[in-house]
């Protein structure tokens, strides 16, 4: 019995099985079992739904002997050469590294969302623009003489000093001396030195100039004109000077004159009001004359009277469906400039511009002047442009995104949100509106009786704003849809040596106006289109979705002739390596950290020993009723039970060693 049991001891020691989370793991049976004690169990690998490879050599094997991507199996086929497979994994890396590159010039250019032009011509019927005409006169000199008689003095008065130019009998009318002159009126135009002129070149033009008087010739090398603006303390001052003198009067003048127009009462806008009859001799569209319900007044501080024809106030629309000078509007006008304001408007003729129905006129942005005697035909063209905004463009829909209130009851515009900007940096800064631009509610236009220093406060933001610094330009933003008529302009005289005779006479009848200066006293305007294809300039994205995929694609077609399902593969090969990668690191952690009996050095050999390479004593046996107990010292050389190395993989037992067991003990008779 001693020597039966010794002989079952002595029994070769079954290795155990290998961890079963890789593929391939399992238990090598030691041989047959005819017999088996218990229920052969279904090895990992059968019942696994997701195997994974077990060494990172094992994937990239795979990989490269069932991939679809071209010269990637020549890493395998080639790995007994060395030399071989060094090239190949060079030039697989520098294949990838110039796909990437080009991947990466491909996304910046999709980011910075190029734009193309898309140009069409059409033809169709075109609705025909607004034109605004204006009279350059703001208002008949008889009717406001009364509040411009001091100005007009101490301006003539200004003048004999400076240029000695002695003008009409105003002086002698009213003898007062300058001083007396100067004290009524608020910075006074005066002469300055330019402090930039050496003392020596003053002197020397000194020394032959006329020394008669204390007032010499004004030599504009020497000399500079203007007035003087502070601030509301006086602690800051600046001249508003010009190197022209009729400059310098001009806008002198003109500044005193907008402190008069803010003080006339509201009663005085009926003086504003002018027939048609006095300033339009005739008016014609599409061979039809004009009426009363073609066009619209309103009154500009500078430019007068003017007339909107076409305008958004007409119930029907003028539309052009034949180009030509004959098709479009026709206008005689009057130019005399008998009851001008003799220092303010200094230009005879009329201002005209085109603009849509939409869109406020603004005379001094897109308007041109007409010449008296002359008729002027202007051809135009029309033109569209449809911008992207987003991310493809700096530009609004309706304004409704710009940080500026719109002042003109008009749709959005450029031109619009400028002026309205610059009034309300005029309102927050200065005080007051400026006269010029439409007026905020509850908000007074500007006057230095109520407001002294406004002129100084308007000089110093109109500086900002012509610098930007106001940031009116990158506040207000482009509309995406703009129309525009290009125009171009032709001359002749008008009328004719041989009809100037009876065509006066014929428009002093009809008219009941005589006209004195004949020659200068007329003008024909023609306005028309010249064609009735207009251009459509759309913008479009250069790279869109679809085009970035189709590069894409075409690159990695290129570099490796593959298609969106070698994609997948590499996503799958990532994704396998991540997991390999993780399984590893959690198997590491979990021998490390996780094993029982950490404070026996042999238990943690135990513990951290793979099951491939324990003693068959550690696989736990099948139990017998004849088996004979543990010996005390097996028991007490494992003084902690090893980890639970079924979770890792099946190890079943072996079938030699449950036949020696049954021989060494045989079942006892009774």
């Amino acid at each position: 019995m001693l020597s039966t049991s010794l002989s079952a001891s002595s029994v070769p020691a079954v290795p155990g099985l290998h961890p079963g989370l890789m593929k391939g793991d399992k238990c090598e049976e030691q041989g047959p079992d005819p017999k088996p004690s218990a229920p052969q169990q279904p090895t990992e690998e059968e019942e696994a739904l997701i195997e994974f490879h077990r060494s990172y050599r094992d994937l990239f094997q795979f990989f490269c002997n069932n991939t679809t991507i071209h010269g990637a199996i020549r890493l395998v086929c080639s790995q007994h050469n060395r030399m071989k497979t060094a090239f190949w994994a060079v030039l697989w890396l520098c294949t990838f590294g110039m796909m990437y590159w080009q991947f990466g010039l491909l996304f910046e250019e999709y980011f910075s969302y190029p734009v193309s032009l898309n140009i069409n011509l059409n033809s169709d019927k075109l609705v025909f623009p607004a034109v605004t005409v204006c009279t350059l006169n703001p208002y008949r000199y008889t009717q406001i003489k009364g509040e411009l008689e001091e100005l007009d003095r101490i301006t003539e008065q200004t003048l004999f000093d400076l240029y000695k130019y002695n003008s009409s009998s105003t002086l002698v009318a009213h003898p007062r001396g300058r001083r007396d002159l100067r004290e009524t009126l608020l910075h006074p135009l005066q002469r300055l030195r330019d402090p930039a002129l050496p003392a020596a070149a003053r002197r020397a033009r000194s020394a032959t100039s006329s020394l008669r008087d204390n007032n010499p010739q004004v030599n504009w090398k020497d000399w500079k004109i203007g007035f003087k603006l502070c601030n509301q303390n006086k602690s800051d001052c600046f001249y508003q000077t010009y190197s022209s003198g009729v400059d310098a009067v001009r806008e002198w003048y003109r500044f005193h004159y907008i402190n008069i127009l803010s003080r006339l009462p509201d009663t005085f806008t009926s003086l504003e009001e002018d027939k048609l009859g006095n300033f339009i001799f005739n008016c014609r569209f599409n061979q039809v004359s004009c009426n009363q319900a073609n066009y619209s007044h309103f009154h500009h501080p500078m430019y007068g009277n003017c007339y909107t024809f076409n305008g958004e106030n007409n119930s029907n629309l003028w539309m052009s469906s034949t180009p030509g000078i004959d098709n479009g509007l026709s206008l005689t006008l009057r130019t005399e400039q008998n009851d001008f304001i003799p220092l303010l408007s200094t230009v005879t003729g009329a201002r005209v511009t085109v603009h849509g129905q939409d869109e406020p006129p603004f005379m001094d942005d897109g308007g041109f002047n007409l010449r008296p005697g002359v008729e002027t035909s202007i051809s135009m063209r029309k033109e569209a442009l449809d911008r992207l905004g987003g991310n493809y463009g700096d530009c609004t829909n309706n304004g409704s995104d710009i940080p500026v209130k719109n002042l003109y009851p008009s749709k959005y515009t450029q031109q619009v949100c400028i002026h309205s900007c610059f009034q309300e940096s005029m309102v927050q800064e200065c005080g007051c509106a400026y006269i010029f631009y439409p007026r905020p509610k509850h908000v007074e236009y500007c006057d230095y009786r109520k407001h002294d220093s406004w002129g100084y406060c308007y000089y110093k933001l109109q500086d900002a704003f012509s610098s930007d610094r106001l940031g009116c330009f990158t506040k207000c933003r482009k509309p995406c849809s703009v129309t525009s008529y290009q125009l171009s302009a032709g001359y002749s005289r008008w009328p004719s040596v041989k009809s100037q005779d009876w065509v006066f006479q014929m428009l002093s009848l009809q008219n009941n106006y005589t006209i004195k200066n004949k020659r200068n006293g007329v003008a024909k305007l023609n306005i028309f289109f010249k064609e009735l294809n207009y251009k459509t300039n759309s913008e479009s994205p250069s790279v869109t979705m679809v085009t970035l995929l189709s590069n894409l694609g075409s690159q990695w077609s290129l570099w490796f002739g593959s298609s969106v399902l070698s994609v997948v593969e590499m996503a799958e090969f990532i994704f396998d390596l991540m997991v390999i990668t993780f399984l590893m690191l959690l198997r590491r952690f979990r021998s490390r950290y996780w094993s029982p009996g950490r404070g026996g050095r042999g238990a943690q050999e135990v513990a951290s020993t793979p099951a491939s390479s324990l003693p068959s004593r550690f696989c736990p046996q099948p139990s017998s009723p004849t088996s004979s107990p543990p010996s005390p010292d097996a028991s007490r050389a494992l003084t902690a039970p090893p980890p639970a190395y079924a979770t890792l993989g099946p190890c079943p037992a072996p079938s030699s060693l449950a036949s020696a067991s049954s021989s060494a003990f045989p079942p006892e008779e009774p």
